[in-house]
């Protein structure tokens, strides 16, 4: 007699699954700031400690300036597909809302 509308069970798992990138993005984008601001801290106690003469070469200076690089990288990727995620979040709950009032 009532047809069970395969709709909003989708709605909810698609929601449930990008909400859970959404915590999963979340957590590596704090990791990722967290470990740019430890190397940051690091270099600074470096150069406060003895300047040039704390690293043993030049080498490892430049290594340290391409990792932070990379990690500012990724830290900005990381975001950009969170602020995406959450797109998509705000989306499938319109829809949701919208499903929910016909």
């Amino acid at each position: 007699m009532f047809e069970h509308d395969p709709k909003p069970a989708a709605t909810v798992a698609a929601f449930t699954e990008l909400s859970d990138l959404v915590g999963h993005l979340g957590d590596e984008l704090a990791a990722f700031r967290r470990r740019a601001l430890q190397a940051e801290a690091r270099v600074r106690a470096l150069e406060a400690a003895g300047g040039a003469d704390a690293f043993a070469s030049q080498s490892r200076l430049e290594e340290l300036e391409r990792e932070n690089d990379e990690l500012r990288t990724r830290l900005a990727a990381a975001g950009e597909r969170t602020e995406q995620m959450l797109a998509r979040v705000r989306f499938l709950r319109q829809q949701h809302g919208a499903g929910g009032e016909r």
